[in-house]
């Protein structure tokens, strides 16, 4: 498969990591799973270790809740890689107040030069209402930007609804 880049796209619970899995797991292992979560509570810590079980053998977790580009760097050439996810990502940088547009910019130079089958999860946030509180409209606004610049670079998008995969693009 040549140097590509995917985005599986969805709400919450649309089964978008389970359908990003499986297209990495099409393609030969090993396969790299570039992991942005942080567990600071015990419903999180639950949801990493179902993650973990679901994916089984063949994968090598990455940690990487702020430095995903460096991670992307790092990686070997031609290997799929599954990102999960740009929004935790995102909420990270925003909690650890850093500059949000600058690091989706490095983000986005870095999705543009995929070096093998890239699949990148983010969730699609801004289907709902008008949230009430100024950071839930600055996460939501920032994350419907970071989506549009990586569907803009991204060769295929996949919107997933109640467990569907939708091609996008």
């Amino acid at each position: 498969m040549p140097d590509r880049l995917t985005l599986v796209i969805g709400g919450a619970r649309s089964g978008k990591s389970a359908h990003a899995e499986k297209l990495v797991t099409a393609l030969p292992a090993p396969w790299t799973y570039i992991a942005t979560a942080q567990a600071y509570d015990d419903e999180m810590r639950e949801r990493i270790a179902h993650h973990r079980a679901r994916r089984g053998e063949g994968w090598e977790t990455v940690d990487a809740p702020l430095d995903l580009v460096g991670a992307l760097e790092r990686l070997r050439k031609g290997r799929p890689v599954l990102v999960d996810c740009l929004t935790l990502w995102l909420t990270n940088h925003m909690l650890a107040e850093h500059d949000v547009e600058a690091e989706c910019a490095k983000l986005k130079a870095a999705l543009s030069k995929p070096r093998g089958p890239w699949f990148v999860v983010s969730n699609e946030v801004g289907l709902g209402i008008v949230p009430d509180n100024a950071l839930a409209r600055r996460f939501r606004d920032a994350a419907g930007r970071l989506n549009q610049q990586v569907a803009a670079v991204a060769d295929s998008v996949v919107l997933t609804v109640a467990g569907l995969p939708l091609k996008v693009k």
